[in-house]
């Protein structure tokens, strides 16, 4: 099993039409992802990459049973797009924009609260099930089949730590890179309890940033859990200074808790195995998957 997107996902593209939309929705269907069609308003009836072109994601969904897309709109108008999905009854949905005003973000967090359907991002790489469906803006090539899941908050550090763990001759089941902006849809408790609970993941590669209690409140849900799948845990911005934006929109250090080095204390202190240096992450799982 893998998580959240595969090959039996019909995927389309919001803002399909744009240059970025274009440019990734081509990388994609490269890929072998199964990319259906799109939506630009105002030129539906169209054809773009071979793919039909739909004005909204209802038709889309209509025409084409689309059930997850990936949105490339521009931060003023990505919110009403997450929105627009949820309520053409979109199951999965991929914001990779960045810059979503945050007013905006709180609105189309709490209107697509009673939906049936889960946001992964904004501000984020997206999802890869290796193999199966790329559905976002990282590097296909880096991620091999495997068992070793992956949730991070940064992109950069997803496909490092894919590298690695396909270095040490193992593979990744799906990545979610869940985004780095104070209102994400799927937090990390979220992400890492979905590849826990998937069949085929093995152990869980998890990296998280200072600021927020995302991590500790997902190392605490792992703890209580009782799971006996290992976890990898990484906390960047450790050098970052206290109260300054480092980056990501979330990566604020508030009080003594949002620091890398408490983060790590807690994580340990639930189980998690911890290391610190991403150049780490690969032997790490390595050594916990011999186990």
């Amino acid at each position: 099993m893998s998580v959240l997107v595969n090959k039996d996902s019909n995927i389309i593209v919001q803002g399909f039409t744009g240059s970025e939309g274009s440019f990734h929705a081509e990388q994609m269907i490269e890929y072998g992802t199964n990319v259906v069609g799109g939506v630009t308003p105002g030129k539906g009836g169209q054809k773009h990459l071979d793919r039909p072109v739909f004005n909204t994601v209802a038709e889309a969904v209509k025409e084409v049973n689309a059930d997850t897309t990936i949105i490339f709109v521009p931060p003023a108008f990505a919110a009403d797009a997450i929105m627009e999905a949820a309520d053409a009854g979109i199951k999965v949905i991929i914001t990779i924009t960045e810059g979503i005003p945050t007013g905006d973000m709180i609105t189309a967090a709490e209107y697509i609260k009673d939906k049936d359907c889960r946001l992964i991002g904004p501000n984020c790489p997206g999802v890869i099930t290796p193999g199966e469906a790329k559905v976002g803006i990282m590097p296909g090539f880096v991620f091999k089949k495997g068992t070793v899941g992956v949730v991070s908050k940064s992109g950069t550090l997803t496909y490092e730590a894919a590298d690695q763990v396909v270095k040490q001759g193992l593979g990744i089941t799906t990545a979610i890179g869940i985004g780095g902006d104070p209102i994400i849809g799927t937090s990390t408790k979220e992400a890492v309890e979905l590849l826990i609970n998937d069949d085929e993941t093995e152990c869980v590669v998890m990296i998280g940033e200072i600021g927020g209690q995302l991590e500790a409140e997902a190392a605490q849900w792992y703890k209580e859990s009782g799971s006996k799948k290992p976890v990898v845990g990484f906390i960047a911005g450790e050098t970052a200074p206290a109260g300054r934006t480092m980056g990501h929109a979330g990566a604020i250090v508030g009080g003594s808790e949002d620091t890398a080095q408490a983060k790590k204390k807690i994580l340990a202190e639930c189980g998690i195995h911890v290391v610190d240096s991403p150049a780490e992450i690969g032997l790490k799982v390595a050594q916990v998957m011999k186990k």
